[in-house]
């Protein structure tokens, strides 16, 4: 079948299920992706055992196509709804326009459903963190990494429609382009206290969206604590979370700083991160304060330009 038919099917069945659903539709244009042929991108993923990361909902692999080009693949699963939840699903991540967040370039569908995302030339944080191999991470680079991520939750709870809760925040699902620039690969209709959400402003409570953001600003505190410690966040972060809610946090803050950057960073600035870091990780049962707040606090404390 010619790709040109394969996108007007597309087309036709987008339409067709937009006319018939009985959900409340979402407002905005509706945006036309590229298909991508199943089989190609099998192909291009080694039979999908180029994984970059997974986790229980998605899967992320790499994809090195034979005209030389190179994407990033998720597989999405662990949902029940079939079709409508994926094509909502294309319909909001094709709207999302941000410098910290993985552009949408398209789909494919087969036995899995994937989504196909602009390649990143560095690969993941945690590879720079975590790999001998990789150049280690500057300072400053740590932290245009902590701003950039910052300012993308901004935009995704407070400028699009509607507010993107599910955004998984750890060093693997943040990947990083030809510049360092951080790119949020993880975003999604997931509500962790729900199933996955028909519509985000009607279907989650406010409790659960308290829940979801309290989630997030948690999130982002363990991530700057992986920036300053090079440690990655198993388990939640865990061990990294006990470290700076622990008596001996203080006395053992030059110990935890990655090795990798030996004296090359600015100690007014690392007070200032961890003091962030710190009051993340106090709010995630009850948030005392927006990630807008958390943003203005960095860029305000931080001297670097904004993201």
């Amino acid at each position: 079948m010619g790709m040109d038919r394969l996108i007007r099917r597309f087309r036709l069945h987008l339409l067709a299920w937009l006319h018939k659903s009985r959900h409340v539709l979402i407002p905005g244009p509706i945006l036309f992706v590229r298909y991508f042929s199943y089989k190609d991108i099998k192909k291009a993923t080694d039979g999908f055992h180029r994984i970059i990361y997974a986790d229980s909902h998605r899967t992320a692999y790499k994809a090195k196509f034979q005209d030389g080009g190179v994407a990033l693949v998720k597989e999405v699963r662990g949902f029940n709804q079939g079709k409508d939840v994926f094509y909502r699903e294309l319909q909001l991540l094709g709207r999302l326009h941000h410098r910290h967040l993985l552009q949408l370039r398209g789909f494919s569908t087969g036995q899995k459903r994937l989504l196909i995302f602009d390649n990143v030339e560095n690969g993941s944080l945690k590879e720079h963190l975590s790999d001998p191999l990789k150049t280690p991470l500057n300072w400053r680079t740590r932290l245009q990494i902590a701003i950039g991520v910052a300012a993308a939750l901004e935009y995704l709870l407070l400028f699009s429609d509607p507010p993107m809760y599910h955004v998984s925040i750890s060093s693997s699902s943040i990947m990083l382009d030809e510049n360092f620039t951080a790119k949020l690969s993880e975003v999604g209709l997931l509500c962790s206290c729900e199933d996955y959400l028909t519509m985000p402003h009607a279907s989650c409570s406010e409790e659960c969206m308290a829940q979801e953001h309290g989630n997030i600003i948690l999130q982002l505190g363990v991530l700057i604590l992986e920036l300053v410690t090079g440690q990655s966040s198993e388990k939640g972060g865990a061990d990294l979370i006990q470290w700076i809610q622990g008596s001996c946090f203080a006395s053992s803050m030059q110990r935890m700083i990655d090795p990798d950057l030996g004296n090359n960073y600015d100690s007014r600035e690392l007070r200032n991160l961890l003091a962030v870091a710190k009051l993340c990780i106090k709010s995630r049962d009850k948030p005392m304060f927006s990630i807008l707040h958390v943003l203005h606090y960095l860029q305000k404390k931080v001297d670097v330009p904004h993201a």
